[in-house]
């Protein structure tokens, strides 16, 4: 047994070194490589770009652009028996003025929409953000788990080895044999579909943040949750300015200024022009400048089309924000109180549960090399050992998975633009 455990232990660092020597992703630069090529990011930025140009073009000074016209031809005379002909031109510049505050209300809601993307545009990064950790946590778990197992099944293939010579000695049942071999196929078979999993894990990882590399990722990190100093209030008063929240207020704020622009359109826009022509005559030439306003009359067309439509989306808009910030508000509330029990139970796991079942384990041991206990005995205080090392990870995944979407729904850290 003591041959056997020296062994393993070389094995194990054996494995340790191998898997050191390959490189593992950390959390922070998962996050920069999804920044930099996560797709559902760069779709979000590549919509900025809309609304710049949509911005811009409501900064304009005027939004209807100047016209020039230009006229020629040639005109042949009589006059008193005479004829003759002469060319004529003209010249002129027209341009059409909104009115009613047309041009401020525009304005005002392309600069709110604009405003509105780049507040999306930050939601998206953070979710991506979250969405990174908590595929780089599930990869962690699952390495911290084929580590337990490997050292289970090592241990199991160990005692089963034992009692193989106990029973070819006659020292030991042939029932305690079967036993012993049945447990250390079945610590090979949950290993085998532990590494399954491992494999399906670093895949979603190495889909979110694009990786390039020939291998799947392997990460370097800690299951335990990052320190926080945070209340509940703290929280509700940071989800109030989560970028996805300001972005459907600034979207209803956007809609208003709309409505106020298609009303404003009921009323008709103002054309000054100005036109400089020539024309001749049999004594001579005349120029003629000439001054127009044109106002069209709003009997039969009132937008009524862009109104109804600008009020609803503003409707729309406001629904959605009163419901987006009373559903953010409940599940905020309902996680934090779930946080407040995982920690108590990650507490019980880890500084009661697991430390009895190792003792266990150590006495049972003991025992049966001292042939005090059976190899069912012994079987069952590993598989209670090993069961609760899996809660106490997956207790531990939970909570840190669990913090990752409560700061998520929070909008935590507050956005310091």
């Amino acid at each position: 047994m003591r041959q056997w455990l020296r062994l393993s232990l070389l094995g194990m660092c054996a494995c340790a070194s191998a898997q050191a020597q390959t490189t593992s992703l950390t959390l922070e630069q998962a996050w920069q490589l999804a920044q930099k090529a996560n797709p559902v990011l760069r779709k979000a930025e590549a919509g900025l770009l809309a609304a710049l140009g949509e911005s811009a073009d409501g900064r304009a000074p005027l939004f209807n652009n100047p016209q020039l016209s230009v006229e020629t031809g040639r005109r042949r005379i009589q006059d008193s028996g005479q004829s003759g002909s002469t060319n004529d031109w003209a010249i002129g510049l027209s341009q059409t003025f909104e009115i009613a505050g047309q041009p401020r209300a525009r304005r005002d809601a392309t600069e709110r929409a604009l405003e509105a993307t780049r507040q999306e545009i930050e939601e998206a990064r953070r979710q991506i953000q979250a969405e990174v950790e908590r595929r780089f946590v599930e990869v962690l778990a699952l390495q911290v788990r084929e580590e337990i197992e490997q050292r289970s099944a090592a241990l199991i293939e160990g005692t089963a080895n034992v009692v193989r010579k106990r029973v070819a000695a006659g020292e030991d049942s042939k029932l305690d044999g079967n036993l012993a071999t049945v447990e250390a196929e079945r610590a090979r078979s949950e290993l085998g579909q532990l590494q399954e999993q491992l494999v399906q894990a670093r895949a979603a990882l190495a889909s979110v943040v694009q990786w390039v590399e020939m291998e799947l990722p392997r990460v370097s990190g800690t299951l335990d949750p990052r320190h926080t100093a945070y209340s509940l209030s703290d929280l509700l008063k940071a989800m109030q300015a989560r970028p996805a929240v300001r972005a459907l207020e600034l979207r209803e704020q956007s809609a208003l200024r709309r409505l106020d622009l298609e009303r404003a359109a009921r009323y008709p826009d103002v054309t000054l022009g100005i036109t400089q022509s020539k024309e001749g005559g049999l004594a001579g030439q005349d120029k003629i400048t000439t001054l127009g306003v044109s106002l069209p009359l709003p009997l039969f067309r009132r937008n009524a089309t862009g109104i109804g439509r600008a009020m609803t989306e503003l409707h729309q808009s406001s629904i959605d924000r009163s419901a987006t910030i009373r559903n953010t508000r409940t599940d905020l509330l309902a996680l934090w109180d779930r946080l407040d029990k995982l920690k108590m139970r990650v507490a019980r796991v880890q500084d009661t549960v697991v430390p009895r079942l190792e003792e266990n384990l150590r006495l049972s041991q003991s025992s049966l090399q001292a042939g005090a206990i059976g190899v069912a005995a012994w079987i069952l205080a590993q598989r209670q050992v090993l069961e609760g090392q899996r809660d106490l990870v997956r207790a531990r995944v939970n909570l840190r998975l669990l913090q990752v979407e409560l700061e998520a729904t929070a909008g935590w850290p507050p956005s310091t633009r």
